[in-house]
């Protein structure tokens, strides 16, 4: 339990980013608290510290964190495995309980067939997830290899895999894709 919002700020980064840690109440021991400020020529709490090593307090680990250097340095050191393509295709398909993988956006779709898919989802009040393949060649590459399904729009249920434009709108059609997106 930080006893501040400074400490409070770096144990949140470290469980954003799934580090097991382990910590010491400096007011619980003066002696550590003074010598330590010796120790690393650093005069302020918190300090975190990655395999011995200084890193910094709040602000550089916040710094490192908005900028990936936390994540390299913690997957350098050997404290987190790096993330596989399929690891991030994973989580962004169970980011939200129904997922379209698209050409752009859903207020701006960039082909007709994404359009399609949104506009059908729209009509149906179905709440869904977005991720514009055009922004990430790996994602798209990647995911046509992972779902097996070679074209976009791909449509996600509870990551398993509805299909693509015309599988969602037969389904529409049918009277089926809110049931299929609700079971």
């Amino acid at each position: 339990e930080p006893k501040c919002g400074f400490s409070h700020k770096v144990v949140e980064i470290l469980k954003q980013e799934k580090v097991d840690f382990e910590s010491f109440d400096i007011l619980s021991d003066d002696e550590v608290r003074q010598g330590l400020k010796v120790y690393s020529n650093w005069s302020s709490y918190p300090q975190l510290y990655i395999k011995g090593e200084l890193i910094g307090g709040s602000d550089i680990a916040l710094e490192m964190q908005k900028s990936g250097e936390l994540k390299r340095i913690l997957t350098e050191k050997g404290i987190i495995k790096e993330e596989t393509l399929e690891d991030h295709l994973k989580s962004l398909i169970s980011s939200s309980p129904v997922m379209l993988f698209m050409k752009g956006t859903p207020d701006n779709p960039r082909c007709g067939f994404s359009s399609k898919v949104v506009n059908a989802l729209k009509e149906e009040g179905i709440d869904f997830g977005s991720f514009d393949i055009l922004t990430n060649d790996e994602v798209r590459q990647g995911l046509k290899v992972f779902s097996n399904w070679p074209t976009f729009p791909q449509l996600y249920y509870k990551g398993e895999l509805i299909g693509g434009c015309d599988i969602v709108l037969e389904l529409r059609n049918n009277g089926e894709l809110k049931a299929t997106l609700s079971e």
